[in-house]
């Protein structure tokens, strides 16, 4: 009888450690559900959070060490456009002028350029400003000399005219430059006391 009534103890103790392993299960399977709702309604509430500008500023890093692309740059529009023939033209006359400059001679140099296209001083488009003359005299001297025939447009002159051409405007203004090792002494004369000097950088000083 002894032996009966212990046998239907373990039993029940069995059971009831049966039942407390389920009943735990099922509670957490139960908190595991219910708090999926609030799992996906955080992450719909935080994506709302963010706005168009969050996601168009982000930057890809190539895996091959190519530069980061920018993808603000990919989505606007540039604020200069131009014909193609003028493009090319803007192209050729900066490595012209600034082909042994950094790429911040470069745009410098495109800046100049396209401050000429938007002044009322001069003529309305690239080609126009480039080959304008002034009592037979060429603006540029790489039109009189011939080298803007001759140069081979780089890669970095591309770059800089791309800044240039959506926007990147570092020229205080500057609607001429010289440079004076290579300049005739009296037009350099007319630079000075004509027009007002704002900076020097590498080879060229920049005058408005």
């Amino acid at each position: 009888m002894y032996k009966y009534k212990k046998s239907i103890t373990i039993l029940l103790l069995c059971n009831m450690v049966l039942a407390l392993c389920w009943f735990n299960l099922k509670g957490l399977q139960f908190n595991r559900i219910a708090s999926t709702p609030a799992f996906e309604i955080r992450f719909m509430e935080d994506c709302a959070s963010l706005d168009a500008a969050d996601f168009v500023g982000m930057v890809v890093q190539a895996s091959s060490g190519q530069r980061v692309v920018d993808y603000t740059m990919l989505e606007r529009e540039p604020e200069h456009k131009l014909s193609e023939e003028d493009y090319e033209i803007l192209l050729r006359i900066v490595e012209a002028e600034a082909g042994c400059e950094d790429i911040k001679g470069k745009m410098l140099v495109a800046g100049v350029i396209m401050n000429r296209v938007e002044s009322s001083l001069f003529p309305d488009t690239v080609k126009e400003v480039v080959f304008q003359r002034e009592n037979g005299v060429a603006q540029f001297s790489p039109i009189s000399d011939g080298r803007y025939e001759t140069v081979r447009v780089s890669e970095e002159t591309r770059e800089a005219v791309k800044r240039v051409l959506y926007g990147e405007d570092i020229t205080r203004g500057a609607l001429y430059f010289a440079a004076r090792k290579y300049a005739d002494p009296e037009r350099m004369n007319w630079f000075d006391n004509s027009l007002t000097l704002l900076f020097s950088y590498g080879g060229h000083e920049f005058f408005s």
